[in-house]
């Protein structure tokens, strides 16, 4: 637009903006949210320490996302688009049994997790205080596809395999063993002296473990 070109042309003039690389340098303002994220978490995050991390002028991240709160949702919009069509691939593929999507929505859910620790706490914030906000991050992912999964745990219940459940309660009972020990990690360093090294290797054991306990739930 008009408006955005002289937004753009009065920014170069600054020194801060290079026509040449504008996706290359919001990138870079993106990568640093989340490295600064991950230390500070998003409440103590400053602007300034993001812009210092990217290597650019704070008036950079400015023209590129106007608001922290934008520049956050940029960064949790791009987390949702890497983790949901995966996840939701996972739980819709039907030449996979129950046993290997638990395996592989675990392991694939504390990776994830791992990566983007700031992640599952600002989620749970936003629900409760910004509805709106949370909505226009996930609603480009669509909802996860259960018609597969229900079949799988109808056709498991059936044969006497497993206890009968709902799609519904085997996602959200999945989901929250998952993310549980990232929403709480404060409350476990303090509760069961989780400190930084073994909240670590809590994590890598919980990729076997999780999937162990959860499946032992489903039996009948």
């Amino acid at each position: 637009s008009t408006a955005k070109s002289t937004r753009r042309g009065k920014v170069a003039a600054k020194g801060v903006l290079s026509a040449s690389d504008d996706g290359a340098t919001r990138n870079r303002i993106l990568e640093a949210a989340h490295r600064v994220f991950i230390r500070q978490g998003t409440a103590s995050a400053r602007t300034q320490e993001i812009a210092d991390e990217a290597g650019v002028n704070k008036a950079l991240v400015h023209y590129y996302f106007g608001t922290k709160a934008l520049l956050a949702d940029a960064v949790f919009a791009r987390a949702a688009g890497e983790l949901m069509p995966r996840i939701f691939h996972m739980v819709g593929d039907a030449s996979l049994s129950l046993e290997e999507k638990v395996q592989r929505v675990v392991r694939e859910q504390l990776r994830f997790h791992s990566a983007h620790p700031y992640l599952a706490g600002y989620l749970i914030v936003e629900a409760h205080t910004e509805p709106s906000r949370l909505q226009r991050i996930l609603s480009p992912h669509g909802k996860a596809p259960l018609g597969v999964l229900r079949r799988q745990l109808a056709d498991a219940a059936a044969a006497g395999e497993i206890r009968p459940v709902t799609a519904e309660q085997f996602v959200v009972d999945l989901m929250s063993l998952c993310v549980f020990p990232f929403v709480a990690r404060p409350i476990l360093q303090q509760v069961i002296g989780l400190d930084e090294a073994r909240f670590r290797s809590f994590i890598s054991a919980r990729v076997r473990v999780l999937p162990q306990f959860f499946l032992a739930g489903l039996r009948p």
